[in-house]
């Protein structure tokens, strides 16, 4: 199995093991990634080498750029990576430089992502990734997991886009696997204040429009997200399961004690498939 080539804050290695459960007897045609992020669900499944067609998406654009020049050029992407230090100077100039070429820029984003502070992606209100240096010391470019990648991202069709320009290519028995941006807290009455400007609550209710389609063309959906009534409320279909999924979480630093956080998953796949 390949291994995610990027670090992602609310990535989804912790729910691979029971998504493959979930679908092991399902019979789909092609596989959508609507908001596919660090692709942690892609990587596992590995759809296009199991026979499936594959459609990845997502809204933003350096990381799409990333899987496409991984795609396609992994051994300028490795070459270039390789000359950047881990260190905190370092850091702050790379961040600084505006990159230009495909190669430099997925050069960049991935070694920002790995010496950043949580491999979170933030930027300021002028555009700019704005996350501190994270001060990790082991820090490797893995060149096997990189070209790893990269031949899982063979034949993969790889767009930039918001989630319904998938519609264009989603047909019937197709398997559409949803897990945007979380609008509210878990078990919480908060908005997520970074997360509320990235997918509104209104970007919510499109989603549920989205689904709404999926449905009408007979395919398959996943949809992840937060265990909170006002999520329930939006996406509770009675014909449809809903699942309630847990995983470990720490909270309040290295010191802090693991809690368990509940997650909504809503499907159409029924049950015993």
């Amino acid at each position: 199995m390949t291994t995610p080539f990027l670090r992602w804050a609310g990535g989804k290695n912790w729910l691979t093991t029971y998504l493959k459960q979930l679908i092991k007897n399902l019979n789909y045609n092609n596989y959508h990634e609507p908001f596919v992020g660090g692709g942690a669900i892609f990587f596992s499944l590995d759809p296009q080498h199991n026979g499936h067609n594959t459609f990845l998406y997502d809204m933003n654009t350096e990381l799409i750029v990333a899987y496409q020049t991984l795609q396609n050029k992994p051994l300028k992407v490795i070459h270039k990576l390789q000359k950047y230090k881990n260190s905190a100077d370092e850091y702050y100039s790379i961040r600084e430089k505006e990159s230009k070429g495909s190669i430099t820029q997925t050069a960049r984003f991935i070694y920002l992502n790995q010496t950043s502070y949580n491999g979170l992606y933030r930027v300021n209100k002028s555009g700019k990734y704005n996350v501190p240096y994270g001060y990790r010391k082991n820090v490797i470019f893995n060149e096997e997991n990189l070209l790893s990648a990269s031949r899982a991202l063979q034949g993969t069709h790889i767009f930039n886009g918001d989630f319904t320009e998938s519609l264009r290519y989603i047909g019937e028995n197709d398997l559409i696997f949803l897990d945007p941006p979380y609008t509210v807290s878990h078990n919480q009455n908060g908005f997520i204040e970074y997360n509320k400007n990235l997918f509104s609550l209104n970007d919510q209710y499109r989603l549920n429009d989205y689904i709404n389609e999926i449905k009408n063309r007979r395919a398959f959906y996943i949809l992840t997200n937060a265990a909170h009534k006002t999520i329930r409320d939006i996406f509770r279909k009675e014909e449809d399961r809903l699942i309630i999924v847990e995983r470990n979480s720490l909270i309040g630093g290295k010191n802090a004690k693991r809690t368990k956080i509940q997650e909504y998953l809503f499907t159409n796949i029924p049950e015993g498939v």
